[in-house]
């Protein structure tokens, strides 16, 4: 059945994926239904006269429980209807009401039911008095239950698109349009406050925002009983938001000091778990991802996988050795027992070509097959060989979603999930290394050379000195006014 999508004004890029990933785990799809590689896509629709940026889709379901159980999951999805009527104009929208099925509309016209008609709009505002003259204007509709303000059983929604054209700031809309719909559910956004970075009790410069968070957990199809790892923990914001959603949790991070010790006994990762009463986590680790601790033989053990790698713009990466160990310019040496205690081990610098092979590698032996990874990825916006093909690929894994964020005029992050289609051998080791060989020397040797800090954060003319040839090829996105509308 088709339903009416309507979305926050907000991450673009993020919103079908985000809806398309929740059907997936909730069911909405049948085994003999689904493509080679455990996943397929929705059916959607643009309403007459709308841009693809706009919040309006119309997507197809198989039930409204699965349509509710993803309105109510997703961080994006403001509300999913049952869509009653739509026009160009409340005449034709009166039309389009009346011919809905009967039998459809019924069971929520009862005498023992109770209701509410909200009004809303898509850029415009209008009156509390406005919104009282559209409501009585649907007096055609028999509604028999009573009028309950505060806690109806059945929610109604008219809604109204401004035919503004393109000068209002906002995706151009041609021609005003009508819609009225029973909800079926929507976005919980008062998670958002709630576990909001400022109120957070122990932040690191990389800290996650928790809408972002929240929806790379939704891309990994989090749910109870799936363990979820995250190999650059940090102060633990992602595997917050899996926890949230009853996934078992597993952290690394190369630094000891964070995962260890924090700012104390209550300023840490695991006091931030406390804070929300969330489960703790079954281990935080002082790992290495370029030197992973994990036993050979030792089966797929995670759900999912997801992460923030450190790619040199607030952080960079760092690995174990030192530089001059790594050099060879000293040899290997045993730390003494009874200085083991307060050791921080020697680190090097770690490209994020390196960084993002290991993590490929660390994802295909130890996820399960169908689990995802869900992880970011840079991009120079005027790098004439950034294309979604030209993203970092593995035998094991198949690309099944890529979500862009811009950041500034030259740079953003990509959101990449990947899902495990293959199981790992040796010969797909052997694949890989070569895959990213070639993908090292042909696409993202700025990433190797470690240009990305001084690409963003220098003039445009100096990138070009730095040894990095940029064209202006990529077309600029559209930018809307407001933060959510």
């Amino acid at each position: 059945m088709w339903y009416l999508c309507v979305f926050f004004h907000r991450l673009l890029d993020y919103r079908k994926p985000e809806v398309e990933s929740l059907a997936h785990l909730f069911g909405a799809f049948d085994e003999d239904e689904q493509s080679p590689f455990g996943y397929c896509t929705l059916e959607w629709k643009l309403p007459k006269h709308h841009h693809p940026d706009s919040p309006f889709h119309i997507v197809n379901l198989p039930s409204e429980e699965i349509a509710s159980q993803i309105a109510n999951r997703s961080i994006l999805v403001r509300g999913m209807y049952e869509l009653w009527g739509e026009g160009d104009s409340y005449e034709e929208l009166e039309e389009s009401i009346n011919s809905y099925p009967e039998e459809r509309k019924l069971p929520y016209l009862e005498p023992e039911s109770t209701f509410k008609v909200n009004v809303d709009t898509f850029g415009k505002a209008i009156s509390h008095q406005e919104q009282t003259q559209l409501i009585q204007r649907l007096d055609y509709i028999p509604f028999k239950g009573r009028v309950n303000l505060k806690n109806p059983v059945h929610k109604f929604w008219l809604m109204e698109t401004d035919d503004y054209g393109c000068n209002n700031g906002l995706p151009p809309i041609d021609q005003r349009r009508i819609f009225f719909g029973r909800e079926i559910g929507g976005a919980d956004r008062k998670l958002l406050p709630t576990y909001q970075l400022k109120s957070r009790n122990y932040l690191g410069p990389t800290a996650m925002d928790a809408e972002m968070a929240f929806l790379m957990a939704n891309q990994a199809l989090v749910m109870p009983g799936k363990l979820v790892y995250d190999p650059f923990v940090g102060t633990g914001s992602i595997l917050v938001a899996a926890a949230h959603f009853g996934a078992m949790t597993m952290g690394a991070d190369i630094d000891i000091r964070v995962v260890r010790d924090g700012r104390g006994p209550d300023c840490n990762v695991w006091s931030n778990f406390k804070q929300y009463g969330l489960p703790m986590p079954i281990a935080l680790l002082r790992a290495d991802n370029n030197l992973p601790p994990w036993r050979s033989g030792l089966k797929e053990i995670f759900d999912a996988i997801i992460c923030d790698p450190p790619y040199g713009v607030r952080a960079g990466g760092r690995k174990s050795g030192g530089r001059k160990l790594l050099k060879g310019a000293v040899a290997p040496y045993v730390v003494p027992d009874d200085k083991r205690v307060g050791h921080i081990p020697s680190t090097a610098p770690y490209s994020l070509a390196e960084c993002v092979h290991d993590l490929l590698d660390l994802a295909a032996r130890m996820i399960v097959m169908g689990g995802r990874l869900v992880y970011f990825y840079p991009v120079l916006r005027e790098d004439e060989f950034v294309e979604e093909d030209h993203f970092p690929e593995h035998p094991c894994f198949k690309l099944i979603a890529s979500s862009e964020q811009i950041l500034s005029s030259r740079y953003s992050r990509v959101l990449l999930t990947m899902v495990k289609v293959s199981p790992y051998t040796e010969e797909i080791a052997d694949a890989a290394r070569l895959q990213h060989i070639e993908f090292r020397e042909n696409h993202v040797k700025w990433l190797e050379d470690g240009k990305l800090h001084s690409a963003i954060f220098s003039p445009a003319d100096s990138i070009s000195n730095a040894g990095s040839e940029v064209k202006l090829s990529k077309e600029a996105r559209p930018k809307y006014r407001g933060k959510y509308v």
